[in-house]
């Protein structure tokens, strides 16, 4: 039978957590590990400086835990110390309230640092997540949440079916769903590349009662982006995207141009 870890970084208690066990209930046998609390921004930082506990979640549609720590640490321990070394066949991240698309929330975001560490035990990884109103709905806990995950239930389901039949298409890790807010069972769906950005980064500067600064990092989201992007396909066009990833980040270029920069000239 296979076996399908679920994890997310919006908590154990987040709804979007009890959707993504949903979509793919009976499809394998699933364990779900998930951060104690939420974990949006830590991205696939492990916690290397203090122990880490597993606690059991009561649930009734699947085998679930409560892990300190991060996303990744969720599915370390899944791995290792619920799965004893016995590596799953698909692992699921979310179905996180917040998109991630962009190289800056890719490289941030705990629900991808979740399938990154279980991509990197060559295990087939699916990262769900659906576009906020309120890009502060990010950062709160959902335990009682406005937002509605049937649509990306199904179309999870469709893609782990598949998935789980025929494996991911070479050289792809990751597959990155986001849905528009709006997004229907109709909404078109396209195959994407990461855009660069989507936050015009800034620095928001206050001070204390004793007259000391500190700081806040912020900015404006940039919604235009070029044709065939995530971030285009989001925020201007309102189609579903998917986009392959990979965990080789490499750059492809020929090592001669690499070597030229060695040289003086």
């Amino acid at each position: 039978m296979n076996r399908i870890l679920v994890t997310n970084d919006d908590g154990i208690y987040a709804p979007g957590l009890r959707a993504a066990a949903r979509s793919v209930e009976g499809l394998g046998e699933v364990v779900v590990v998930a951060p104690s609390s939420q974990k949006s921004g830590v991205g696939r930082s492990v916690s290397v400086f203090e122990p880490l506990r597993l606690t059991q979640v009561n649930w009734p549609e699947a085998q679930a835990y409560s892990a300190s720590g991060t996303p990744t640490d969720a599915v370390i321990l899944g791995l290792f110390a619920v799965m004893k070394g016995e590596m799953p066949e698909l692992a699921l991240s979310g179905i996180n309230v917040g998109e991630n698309i962009s190289t800056d929330t890719v490289t941030t975001s705990g629900t991808i640092g979740g399938a990154l560490e279980a991509a990197s035990y060559g295990i087939p990884a699916i990262v769900a997540s659906i576009q906020v109103v309120d890009q502060g709905d990010k950062f709160d806990n959902h335990h009682s949440s406005p937002y509605e995950f049937g649509v990306a239930e199904r179309l999870v389901r469709r893609v782990a079916r598949r998935v789980l039949d025929e494996g991911l298409p070479q050289g792809v890790d990751i597959l990155n769903i986001n849905l528009p807010i709006d997004a229907t069972d109709d909404t078109e769906i396209v195959v994407t590349r990461l855009a660069r950005k989507i936050f015009r980064t800034s620095v928001e500067e206050r001070f204390d009662p004793r007259g000391r600064p500190y700081y806040w990092i912020g900015g404006d989201l940039i919604c235009k982006e070029r044709e065939g992007t995530d971030v285009r396909a989001v925020y201007q066009e309102g189609k579903i995207s998917i986009t392959p990833l990979s965990i080789d980040s490499t750059a492809r270029v020929e090592p001669k141009v690499v070597y030229d920069l060695l040289h003086e000239r």
